[in-house]
């Protein structure tokens, strides 16, 4: 099979093309420059010269692809994160994906897999949730929301399938959040946001790159949520994660203080609940994670910063 990644030099999107070459398949990559090509290499996929937002530079790069991975994002980083902070993700969702759509019906492709998100389908009581599930998107995930319809609507339109899986809150030991957390926490700055009861699911990167993988593989159209198998509250993570680290015990802080201190969309997402499940897409691939929960993950995640020395860590400091 021959695979053509946007995003391949991201977290996700480097263990989509290792896994998928891994696989056996060829694995061409969309490149926006010199240092995305080097990159690609390295990663044992083809640079392909592209723009994600030209039509006809997606069509020359991904020419014969069989399958298109949409895995690109622009996630914002900062601390205090702004409205217009999230204009290049929204672009990318809506113009990348409208652009990566027809290019699939240019070339012919057979599929187009989308990366999504499952709080885009989240109730507003934040009660459990599945694919069956209305979306309810805000003002941060409208995006997702109508990435999955273009995407959707231009399958039906040109033929050629599209398959929307919805991963839980990612994490990896290079991922920027990950490694965020783990320096807030060695300095007692990221604290438990109220009582600390909102349901986390997690989905470490590795498990995230095997289902496109699966997915692809298995020639099925539809939406499916990913996730591990353990959700877990925000206040059990948090205490595990400063305990593994050898870091002292998370503060609690009311809500009204946290949105002074870091802002409502930090806020909002530390202290809502995504109580959802992989058992569908278990189900229908049957797929199981090779981290079920997140104590299996940090187990990787420390593993990996304990062999770079991240955060002072070594194997003897280990807790």
């Amino acid at each position: 099979m021959k695979v053509f990644i946007a995003g391949a030099t991201g977290v996700l999107g480097r263990r989509l093309t290792q896994q998928f070459r891994r696989r056996g398949h060829i694995v061409m990559c969309l490149a926006r420059n010199a240092n995305n090509e080097s990159a690609i290499r390295a990663l044992g996929g083809e640079p392909r010269r592209s723009d994600l937002f030209d039509v006809d530079s997606l069509a020359a790069a991904a020419v014969g692809a069989d399958v298109i991975v949409h895995a690109a994002t622009a996630i914002p980083t900062a601390a205090k994160v702004k409205p217009q902070d999230w204009e290049m993700n929204d672009r990318i969702r809506r113009s990348g994906t409208r652009a990566l759509a027809e290019t699939a019906g240019r070339i012919g492709a057979e599929a187009l897999l989308v990366q999504s998100i499952t709080w885009v389908a989240r109730p507003a009581d934040q009660s459990a949730f599945d694919e069956n599930s209305p979306l309810q998107p805000d003002a941060v995930t409208q995006s997702a929301a109508d990435m999955e319809t273009i995407a959707q609507e231009a399958g039906e339109r040109q033929g050629f399938r599209t398959t929307i899986l919805r991963c839980g809150w990612f994490y990896a030991p290079d991922a920027g959040h990950t490694r965020s957390f783990g320096e807030l926490l060695m300095k007692r700055q990221l604290p438990v946001i109220g009582q600390g009861d909102a349901i986390w699911s997690w989905l470490h990167v590795y498990d995230a790159a095997s289902a496109f993988v699966t997915a692809a593989e298995a020639n099925k159209g539809g939406v499916w949520h990913v996730v591990d198998d353990q959700p877990v509250t925000a206040a059990e993570y948090l205490d595990t994660f400063a305990r593994r680290l050898g870091a002292p015990a998370p503060r609690h802080v009311p809500t009204w203080l946290a949105r002074i201190l870091a802002g409502s969309f930090a806020v909002n997402f530390m202290a809502s609940s995504t109580r959802t499940s992989n058992a569908r897409f278990k189900r229908d691939f049957a797929w199981k994670p090779r981290f079920p929960s997140y104590r299996e993950g940090l187990d990787d995640v420390l593993a990996a910063w304990q062999d770079e020395n991240f955060l002072g860590l070594t194997r003897r400091s280990a807790a």
